[in-house]
């Protein structure tokens, strides 16, 4: 007798799916990315500017996936929009690049950032300079040695958690949401009650500043390296759309809830910023960014609190940065088990574990995976080469409004996209023309994004080869 399948309950309201577009997107680059934009930008209003773009060019973005989630709201996200609008091939590539890059990426990155604060609080070990300065290609695997080591083994033991079941691994990211407000709220009043801050901060750019028009090419260059770094802040709100089978009346609370959880989170990020460059001097957030090991958020704490400030603001990142990660590594092997058993991912990836009924074959081959890409390069490597990845696809999701448009007039279209066609068309350019700069920005990390995306090229013919010749029954 065949095992009865379960079934999605559509149980997450309107407020539940805001707050979870909240959790999803605020984890570690609210407390971190401060420090290289600064670098970028050599000016706080600039600085500020950036924030405030990059939150508007992404809630563009959300806006238009919307209208896609909308018409075609059910669990699976991109793997099922692009299913529907650009067939297959698509389809799996999006999932490979998910694997390969973005979400495994991402999970490394988290982590890095969890080390970093535990590192703030106690130091870890670094290996000798001459075996730190070793070399592969364009890799250093043993600099910051006890950072990438501590950063592996959390990796695993997170695995390993989601491996033994849903409801420990989600028992442990409730306390995403509850860490980010208590930690954000702590910086932000502190540091403008405490923080002995200036407003003059804002009217002093760092040494080296040389003012440019915003026709600038070397403006143009810093500003979309600072958008980058910004991006990461802002990842994660196409999540929502993963679970769309799971949510009350989507075609009306899916849009609402990206709108209003982006509103939200890009009001958080212009104050929090703001906080830190009232309390330090643009110029000693830039000595931030050159310590590698240095977080944004806790040297402007321990400015005005000291060591114990420091270490309480490290504690709490921490905590965010440990349960983003597992959040993280949570959802994504369920669209590679999906992948699997459409025959499109390594076989074993659509084993389901018979006791804990968890896809463990695809946990572990994330894992594994995510832990390689930390020896490969440090925390900011990681996300400009994800960030390059996402955004060749959130423009694909974009530009598959005017397509389903033009394809499927008459389909219901519960949300359509606010300022058609010229919000989800700007959207389109802004990827386009990001993916290019970065090009030559970044060679190296937009190299990598394009090389691990196109490695599931020959899988892909290979797995379809063996459909063709022996379809399913």
């Amino acid at each position: 007798m065949e095992k009865q399948q379960g079934q999605l309950i559509r149980s997450l309201t309107l407020g539940a799916a805001t707050i979870l577009v909240v959790s999803s997107v605020i984890g570690s680059g609210v407390y971190k990315k401060v420090a290289p934009m600064s670098a970028e930008l050599l000016s706080p209003d600039l600085v500020l500017w950036a924030w405030f773009l990059a939150g508007i060019i992404s809630l563009c973005g959300a806006l238009s996936n919307a209208e896609i989630a909308g018409m075609l709201a059910d669990s699976g996200g991109e793997y099922v929009y692009f299913r529907r609008i650009y067939g297959r091939f698509m389809a799996f590539l999006w999932g490979w690049s998910t694997f390969a890059v973005i979400k495994t990426a991402a999970v490394s990155s988290i982590a890095y950032v969890f080390s970093q604060s535990f590192n703030a609080i106690v130091p870890l070990p670094h290996l000798p300079d001459s075996i730190a300065n070793i070399q592969f290609l364009v890799f250093k695997p043993f600099e910051n040695a006890g950072v990438k080591g501590l950063t592996i083994a959390l990796i695993l033991v997170l695995t390993f958690i989601n491996s033994r079941g849903l409801r420990g691994a989600a028992a442990l990211s409730t306390w995403i949401t509850r860490s980010v407000i208590v930690g954000l709220a702590l910086i932000v009043i502190s540091g403008l009650l405490f923080g002995s801050g200036s407003i003059a901060n804002f009217q002093t750019p760092a040494t080296g500043y040389v003012q440019h028009s915003w026709t600038d090419a070397a403006f143009i260059k810093a500003m979309f390296t600072a958008l980058l770094a910004a991006f990461w802040a802002y990842e994660g709100w196409n999540t929502l759309g993963f679970i769309g089978g799971e949510i009350k009346n989507p075609h009306r609370n899916l849009p609402l809830a990206l709108f209003a959880g982006m509103m939200i989170i890009i009001g958080a990020y212009v104050l929090v910023n703001f906080t830190y460059l009232y309390v330090l001097p643009i110029d000693q957030i830039v000595d931030v960014h050159r310590a590698q090991n240095e977080i944004a958020a806790v040297a402007v704490v321990r400015h005005f609190a000291g060591g114990v400030g420091a270490t309480v603001i490290s504690l709490i990142i921490a905590i965010t940065t440990l349960g983003c990660t597992n959040a993280t590594i949570l959802m994504p092997p369920r669209v590679y088990y999906a992948m699997a058993k459409d025959g499109l991912f390594f076989p074993r990836a659509a084993e389901i574990h018979p006791r804990y009924h968890t896809p463990n074959p695809a946990l572990w081959m994330q894992g594994v995976w995510a832990c390689l890409l930390v020896l490969s390069g440090s925390f900011d490597q990681l996300t400009d080469m994800l960030i390059f990845a996402a955004f060749f696809f959130y423009g694909a999701t974009a530009f598959g409004v005017f397509i389903m448009r033009r394809r499927e007039p008459d389909t219901e279209r519960p949300y359509k996209v606010w300022g058609y066609p010229v919000v989800p068309g700007l959207f389109v350019l802004f990827c386009a023309v990001l993916i290019v700069i970065t090009c030559f920005t970044h060679p190296r990390e937009a190299g990598l994004g394009v090389v691990l995306m196109l490695t599931g090229v020959p899988f892909y013919f290979y797995w379809r080869s063996k459909q063709v010749k022996h379809p399913p029954l």
